[in-house]
Order: C-alpha cells, then structure tokens, then sequence
C-alpha cells in the first residue's frame, strides 16, 4: 500500500510517494504557478508514478475545514493572486479518483514534527512557520488543534512602535500584524529586498523583537511544552538565539509558563524543527496514513 503526501506552499509544491512506513519512494518539487496548472502538476506526478491509496495535502491558506461546510477543502480569503476560492480537495480528488485529505502546511509540518521530530513524546508543543507569511500549527493534548477553524495566530496583534518603525505593515487585511511585521514579505517591502539578501543587523534585530513579541503571545495563549520555529527566515544564522534571549527577556520571570527563567531552559524550549524543510511533506504523508487508517 502507497500514499501520498504534498506540501502545498505559496512558493513551491512537493509531491512524494510513499510507502507503508512513511518512507518516500519518489518525490519532485515545482514553483506554485497559477492554481489550474499547478494542480495539473500535482497531479501528473502521482499518475507518473502511482495512485496512491490515500493524499494528504498541507496548503497553504487559509483553508475551510469544516466537513460540513459547502466549500470545505478550498483556499479562502488568501493574498495569492488567482488562488482565493480554489477547491484544492475536491479537484485533486476528482483527478486522481483517490481519496485526498487535506489541512494546513503549518498543520502538516507540526504533525511532522510530533511524529519524527521535535514533538515526539509531547502532548502540546506549538509549530510557527516564518516564511512568505507566518503561519502557527497547534497540536494541544496529543492532536492537531481546530475549532471554527485552524488557528491564525500569524494574524495576532503585536505591539509597533511606529516611531522606530514607520512600516505599515504588509498584510493586506490587516497591515501590522505579526505576520505583516515579521514575515518574509514584511521585510522585503520594509527594506527592499528579500530575507536572503538582508545583511543589516539593525533589520535583523527588529525582526527578532517581532517574532518574540509574536511567540509570547503565543506561548501566554497555549501554554505549550515547546515551540519549534521553522520557516526560511528563520534560517538566518543570529536570529533563533536572539529570539530565545528577548524572549527571555519578555517572560520576565513570570511563573504562569513554567519554569522559563533560565538561558538552558530555552534553548531547549525555543528549537529550530528536526526535519528542517522536511517537516511539511512529513506531516502531508501522515495525514495520507491516519486518513487511512481511520477508514479502515
């Protein structure tokens, strides 16, 4: 028995086949194009190599999941031009005439991670994404948390002081959220230039203040047992330490989340993921797997 896993991101897909075990047996990866042609792609692969039994897909958002909803398994109200309103679910499905089940990339990767990687052994850890936009997995007492929706923690107000940081913000809904602050996006329309080419200390130590701010209004919410930061912004060589010292910093020995007063407690709290740019399709050929065996 096979199935499929595809990390759907605003960037880029990857498709892989997999095999009883969650080991990959084939996989490529290609640029997100228009939503019709990208879909094809997605598609293709799976008919090039095999029809799996079950796809599990973790897209990019946001997402309906609610099962009982008219438009459950399509893209809402997302930026991406030409995506908002794509019912990714049900047009995979109807392709492949295989079963498809579907949440977040966030989701996916925290579901990765929770079972290869850095959330083993955890019952509530959450997963933050720091990529194009910013994106929080929640898997609160041993599964992946959802309620009217997934969580948009991404979205949460945080505090701007406009006077350091006239920026706006780049969310188009709500201009300086966290993610319209600290996201990919945010830096490149704050400095001109994309995270990759951002060589400026003053930028980098911003945006490390940001995304404190942002996890500790996260870590006050969820109370989590860790938080594993992912994302290709998060890659940047000084940034996770100094996450962890304003985070620190922030918490103000404040006893309400544990015993986090200590540099060697949250370095072993605040981690990068296990499975690095893996954790998505990890997550994506799990959800293939326990779809699968809930229909058994």
């Amino acid at each position: 028995m096979s199935y499929g896993g595809i990390e759907g991101g605003g960037t880029k897909w990857r498709c892989a086949l997999a095999d009883d075990d969650g080991d990959v047996l084939a996989a490529e990866t290609f640029l997100t194009r228009g939503a019709d042609e990208t879909i094809v792609q997605a598609t293709e692969f799976f008919q090039a190599t095999e029809v799996p039994r079950v796809v599990g897909i973790g897209c990019f958002g946001p997402i309906d999941l609610r099962r009982s909803s008219a438009t459950y398994g399509s893209i809402t109200t997302t930026p991406k031009p030409g995506w908002a309103g794509t019912d990714v679910l049900g047009v995979l499905e109807a392709s492949l005439g295989t079963r498809v089940t579907i949440d977040t990339d966030v989701n996916a990767a925290a579901l990765g991670e929770a079972h290869r990687g850095r959330g083993r052994g955890l019952e509530t850890f959450v997963y933050v994404t720091v990529g194009t936009g910013i994106g929080v997995g929640v898997f609160a007492n041993g599964a992946l948390l959802r309620g009217l929706s997934h969580p948009e923690a991404g979205h949460l107000r945080i505090p701007h002081d406009r006077t350091r940081d006239p920026f706006p913000g780049s969310c188009p809904y709500h201009g300086d959220c966290f993610e319209g602050l600290a996201s990919g996006e945010a830096l490149r329309q704050r400095y001109g230039h994309p995270a990759e080419e951002l060589h400026d200390s003053s930028a980098w130590e911003l945006e490390a203040q940001y995304l404190a701010l942002g996890l500790l209004a996260v870590i006050h919410t969820v109370a989590p047992q860790r938080v594993i930061v992912g994302g290709g912004v998060s890659q940047y060589p000084t940034l996770l330490p100094r996450i962890r010292e304003l985070t620190l910093e922030l918490v103000a020995g404040y006893s309400g989340i544990g015993e986090l007063t200590h540099v060697k407690e949250v370095e072993d709290f605040i981690v990068p993921p296990a499975l690095g740019g893996d954790a998505g399709l990890v997550g994506a050929i799990e959800l293939a797997r326990m779809a699968a065996e809930v229909s058994n």
